[in-house]
């Protein structure tokens, strides 16, 4: 079941209002298998204009990793940029497009962390829990934790350990290609994120639905941002 996220409690200006936000959602994250194999996977990412946030949702089909649908979300620029606090900045427009969206994803790829973080909620386990959606962190670079580098062969990856925990693994997608960060953010454990962000991964690092979502959202900010008020 998804929390109540237009209310504005739940947007907070200040980073101390933020923290209490965090402990509280932290607790309510759950890491647990799919219950079946995903057929639409959605990407997010967001781009900034001078005083909004573009946020994009792109819907992939399985197996064939075929996009399906895209949608823009926009929401107010108003909260200071902090890595571990990115789940207020661009949340609200990232679930503006995913409730945009006409056909619901059954899991959705964040460019960011899962419980990869320092309080175990970065941006897929918050954005997740508020939406009741299994969720998956894929980052470029690593937040927190240690991690030994993994084989070069595509597929080989090491586990990160944060607080005593394994929160994710450092993955390599292609031969010999810098790994990717991934965590399971909501509603999906480690192994099956793995697994599908392979699944999700055709030629390039990053899985094809974030290289969609990060495309998009960046033209979609450059035109609006150039368009006459």
């Amino acid at each position: 079941m998804s929390i109540l996220y237009y209310r504005m409690d739940l947007w907070p200006k200040d980073l101390g209002r933020a923290r209490k936000i965090q402990e509280l959602l932290s607790k309510k994250v759950k890491i647990v298998p799919l219950h079946s194999d995903p057929k639409y996977v959605c990407g997010l990412d967001a781009a900034y204009g001078r005083a909004s946030v573009y946020g994009c949702a792109s819907l992939f089909e399985l197996p064939e990793i075929a996009p399906v649908e895209d949608c823009i979300g926009t929401a107010p620029l108003d909260f200071p940029y902090v890595p571990s606090f990115l789940g207020f900045r661009e949340g609200r427009a990232l679930i503006k497009a995913v409730k945009g969206l006409r056909r619901r994803p059954d899991v959705i790829l964040f460019d960011g962390h899962g419980i990869a973080h320092p309080s175990f909620l970065g941006i897929a386990s918050h954005i997740g829990v508020l939406l009741g959606i299994p969720s998956i962190g894929c980052a470029k670079e690593n937040l927190v934790g240690a991690y030994m580098e993994p084989g070069q062969d595509e597929g080989s990856h090491s586990p990160i350990v944060h607080g005593e925990r394994i929160v994710g693994v450092a993955l390599r997608t292609r031969l010999r290609v810098r790994p990717i960060f991934v965590s399971p953010g909501h509603l999906v454990d480690l192994p099956c994120s793995i697994e599908l962000i392979l699944k999700c991964t055709k030629g390039y690092r990053l899985p094809e639905p974030i290289r969609r979502a990060h495309r998009l959202s960046k033209i979609y900010a450059s035109k609006f941002e150039a368009s006459p008020r």
